[in-house]
């Protein structure tokens, strides 16, 4: 299954969600699935999931069989505002210390589960845990409890309603669950009862692998070695730099998202940072250095003017996957690319990367 995920277009309240559904969603499906169910990457936001009473969620369940569409996957990351500028490290709260974070969740599970066609594995993308500095040691009580919350909860709608549905945790640069070793960690360190731990999953994120220099292979294999489910595949791409582009790194500084940054030195040493402008500070370049940076641009850009790009991770790790897992593509930082990277308008762009993943799965 291959979609995109709706985060990309701006809307927190149910009404602004479906009028994209219906005006962006409705012109990809027609052009790159006209003659087949076409799946919905959809995200929404604590308002909107608690305007979904059930009259609301029937009536849009019926819509999408009207249209030939259904909904397979739910980002539940960004809780509130995505789009707000100063967003930054705010994008992860409430984070999972929080009941806030655990309630909103089981809202996006329920929904899911009404809508999630029979016999299909559902996913929820969700928080890692929470931004790295906010979160120590003495949270993972906090944090244990509310996930197990969650858990219980797609158990009982397992039992009742026969859905598979995965809570997807995101490994992110610079947060609590950074790296595929860190989940593999984390997981084991939560010791879940053995009846909810399928329940319990991660929603791998191309450009964040990249970013971090892990391999699709090793990363894969010790999910594979600790038996965990990988809920959906999220196809994005990063920024990379070499030496004599790093000068150019200012262009992508703005003031919305955080740009986590990683720098392998010619030994393999890697260096993190959290944003953009912390790195150029605090970093003085060094010749045989690589930096990576969380900056999603289209999936089918091999360069910006300024710099490479990690789309060559993706197509290293594209023939890795079985060919039933949910690949979602996420590039919602459409509206603040560089003029050189957003060729036409939003839904073209969408096409043309769906068509380009299409081509190579």
């Amino acid at each position: 299954m291959i979609t995109y995920c709706t985060n990309i277009h701006p809307g927190e309240s149910w009404g602004e969600i479906f009028s994209n559904i219906k005006t962006h969603v409705i012109a990809v499906r027609n052009a790159v699935s006209p003659n087949e169910p076409f799946p919905v990457g959809l995200r929404l936001s604590n308002r909107a999931a608690r305007e979904m009473n059930n009259d609301v969620s029937q009536r849009f369940q019926d819509w999408l069989e009207e249209k030939g569409c259904y909904i397979p996957t739910i980002n539940g990351f960004p809780y509130a505002s995505f789009h707000r500028p100063g967003l930054k490290e705010g994008v992860y709260l409430p984070d999972w210390r929080s009941e806030e974070r655990a309630v909103y969740t089981m809202l996006l599970t329920d929904l899911l589960a009404s809508w999630l066609p029979e016999g299909m594995r559902g996913s929820i993308s969700t928080v890692p845990v929470g931004f790295r500095t906010r979160i120590g040691r003495e949270d993972y009580p906090a944090v244990r409890r509310n996930l197990l919350d969650v858990l219980e909860h797609i158990d009982r709608l397992r039992q009742k309603k026969g859905r598979d549905i995965v809570l997807s945790l995101e490994p992110e640069p610079g947060c609590v669950i950074e790296t595929t070793a860190d989940a593999v960690s984390f997981l084991e360190r939560m010791d879940f009862p053995e009846g909810l731990r399928t329940g319990a999953g991660i929603c791998l994120d191309l450009c964040h692998l990249a970013v971090e220099f892990e391999a699709p292979s090793g990363s894969l294999e010790m999910l594979s070695q600790a038996e965990i489910r990988i809920g959906k595949v999220q196809v994005s791409s990063g920024l990379r730099f070499l030496h004599s582009e790093i000068d150019s790194l200012g262009d992508f500084v703005e003031p919305r998202y955080l740009h986590q940054v990683v720098i392998r030195d010619g030994d393999g040493v890697l260096t993190r940072y959290n944003d953009i402008p912390e790195a150029v500070r605090l970093h003085s370049a060094r010749a045989g250095e690589e930096w990576r940076v969380h900056f999603h641009v289209p999936i089918y850009a091999e360069r910006t003017q300024a710099c490479g790009t990690t789309n060559f991770f993706i197509e290293e790790a594209l023939p890795l996957f079985s060919r039933d897992v949910l690949l979602e593509i996420e590039t919602y930082t459409w509206r603040i690319l560089p003029a050189g990277l957003q060729a036409g308008t939003v839904d073209e762009s969408i096409i043309r990367e769906i068509e380009w993943l299409k081509a190579r799965t």
